[in-house]
């Protein structure tokens, strides 16, 4: 689609629909409300519960159980969905999409989440991969807070034929909820991912696997504290969902794997010798590594790209009551 396939049509009220009324879709609608804008919020989600809540919340103004119902008129849809959801999703919503509708994601991969979409969606509609770099200790509409973005990075990885302006309304969308947006390729963000969050992700499942299989599990479970509750949060509470994304991701992540298992050799090797000083200089090094990246993360990365100020936008007059409409 390009510039002379599409004209601007105002209107005085836009349709968002949140697919997914969890912990990060219900913290968008928080975060949209707040910033009092002229939309109408519609949720919908399989468990009713859940968008209810999100509903008394105030996250959301109405909710639908019926998925196609919640998006065949929407102007901008957001998928708060796991990667395993996201193709059906797509699959039920694609015939009812009206032109110019532009659609988001919040699935940690994007390569995986783009093919689907280009290869579901009509050329009318313009996606728009996303992936908020947010954490919650809880998951649920209970653990949502319209704070959750604030001063965050989120990473957008537009489709190549996604139109500019589908890009600047999902980016100013990502800059009322408080958060920065951030731009990478989707190949070069799933690497990043692998090292980032699924790496740790099979620490966490080989350290709980190798302990709780050990005979001495049964005398050792009372001696440790919350430092294996912590690593084990990054096991997350959905099986299905963790599989899908280590295995989706594995071409990158079993990169990181064999450099990890090169780092335990060598640790291993200096374990044996028993020799003090090279270990050390192992331990010093790693602890300024850390604290220098705690140092680089409060000043948000500054030194390398000035962040301005965060200059939150009037969707009103500003992007999302523009609807993209191709011209037949």
């Amino acid at each position: 689609m390009t510039g002379d396939d599409v004209k601007i049509e105002m209107a005085e009220k836009a349709q968002i629909t949140i697919v997914g009324t969890g912990c990060i879709g219900t913290s968008i609608g928080l975060a949209l409300h707040r910033a009092a804008q002229p939309i109408e919020i519609v949720g919908h989600d399989k468990n009713l519960e859940h968008a209810g809540i999100a509903r008394e919340m105030k996250a959301i103004d109405r909710s639908d159980w019926n998925l196609i119902n919640a998006c065949e008129n929407a102007d901008l849809i957001i998928l708060a969905l796991p990667l395993h959801a996201i193709e059906d999703t797509l699959t039920a919503i694609a015939p009812y999409l009206k032109p110019g509708c532009v659609i988001t994601d919040t699935a940690v991969l994007k390569q995986k989440v783009l093919d689907i979409a280009e290869r579901l969606l009509p050329e009318t509609v313009n996606f728009i991969g996303g992936n908020p770099l947010v954490s919650s200790s809880a998951s649920g509409p209970q653990a949502a807070s319209p704070d959750l973005f604030e001063g965050h990075p989120y990473c957008l990885t537009p489709s190549q034929r996604a139109h500019p302006e589908a890009v600047h309304l999902v980016s100013s969308l990502v800059t009322l909820l408080g958060a920065r947006p951030f731009y990478l390729d989707a190949a070069e963000h799933d690497g990043l991912v692998a090292g980032a969050f699924h790496l740790p992700q099979l620490l966490a499942l080989a350290l709980w696997r190798s302990v709780t299989t050990d005979c001495g599990w049964r005398d050792m479970r009372k001696l440790i504290g919350n430092n294996y509750d912590t690593i084990g949060s990054l096991i997350g509470e959905d099986a299905v969902a963790l599989c899908d994304e280590l295995l989706s991701n594995r071409g990158h992540l079993l990169a990181w794997v064999d450099s990890f298992i090169e780092q335990m050799r060598s640790l291993r090797t200096l374990l044996v010798e028993g020799t003090p000083e090279p270990l050390l200089k192992n331990s010093e090094q790693a602890i300024a590594a850390r604290h220098q990246w705690l140092a680089d993360q409060s000043k948000l990365f500054s030194e390398e790209v000035p962040m301005p100020a965060i200059e939150k936008p009037n969707l009103l007059h500003y992007i999302l009551p523009r609807r993209l409409i191709e011209k037949r």
